[in-house]
């Protein structure tokens, strides 16, 4: 259970492993996620589901590795194992035929709304597309996308590919042609606020998937709440979609900053020793020679 199958490196700092688990496989709706732990002492950590097949019983998990547990998550290989995966958590996107939607991802946010985008195609629906990364190296998934798609835009930050945007310039034209009756909006949690602003300017339902702090996915801990409507919600159990015009995004911004100093030094915790057991490996090697 849980054997990386197979591991692709879709961007520089983007990884995809697909994981043996048949279980998950097989009852996973799109907008939900699972916890992995990479061994009996790790983090828990949540991620978003990119894909999936029911059939091969496996699942991809898309992640960039930006702290401690995802940059070891990033050193698994083909025959590896994770300790434990848990899910699927969280509530489905809510899938119906709405008549013309906009998914939206933003960075790794792409393959969370994937998923979403396929179901809502196969609804009936027609979708837009638009993607929107940092920088040419950045992007992933665009034929993927692109297939789903009536009008698949992509745009970075710094021009280096496609239009030079950020994704709601374009979203903000498709709003204008009018018709769009539900936009999904996936990525930074930055992104997420500013697309929900443009979606406002136009009356738009938009529906967001807030990447809170999280630790057990079962509403016990109290880590990943969030304040939407006024109220307090848990990402793991009441969400981890809502709608984006009712989160306090003020809130949430701040909250993602709390533990930034501790994630730092962990990540260098870890690189240390991974140095440390890099340098132990050489020494025994030669004097195994």
């Amino acid at each position: 259970m849980f054997e990386v199958v197979l591991k692709e490196q879709l961007a520089p700092v983007t990884t995809m492993l697909r994981l043996y688990a048949p279980e998950i496989a097989g009852k996973v709706q799109p907008g939900q996620f699972v916890i992995t732990m990479v061994n009996d002492h790790g983090e828990r950590v949540p991620l978003t589901l990119g894909d999936w097949d029911r059939s091969e019983g496996t699942v991809d998990l898309v992640f960039q590795q930006v702290g401690k547990t995802t940059v070891h998550l990033g050193t698994l290989e083909v025959g590896d194992r994770l300790h434990a995966l848990t899910g699927p958590l969280g509530r489905p996107s809510r899938i119906d035929d709405y008549g013309t939607v906009a998914c939206v991802g933003g960075g790794v946010g792409t393959a969370a709304v994937y998923p979403i985008a396929r179901a809502l195609r196969e609804a009936g629906n027609t979708v837009h597309t638009i993607i929107g990364c940092r920088s040419r190296d950045l992007v992933f998934w665009e034929d993927k996308m692109a297939a789903l798609s009536e009008s698949p835009l992509v745009c970075t930050d710094d021009g280096s590919y496609k239009r030079k945007a950020l994704v709601t310039e374009p979203l903000a034209e498709v709003l204008e042609r009018g018709g769009v009756s539900h936009v999904w909006a996936i990525g930074p949690a930055i992104m997420m606020k500013f697309s929900v602003l443009t979606c406002k300017r136009y009356n738009t339902p938009v529906t967001v998937s807030l990447n809170a702090v999280m630790v057990d996915g079962t509403g016990m801990c109290g880590a990943c709440r969030v304040e939407v409507g006024g109220e307090t919600r848990f990402s793991c159990v009441d969400g981890p979609e809502f709608d984006g015009h009712l989160v306090n995004w003020d809130l949430l911004l701040d909250r993602q900053r709390l533990y930034q100093t501790k994630e730092r030094e962990a990540l260098e915790r870890f690189r240390e020793q991974q140095c440390q057991c890099g340098h132990a490996k050489k020494e025994h090697g030669h004097e195994s020679a």
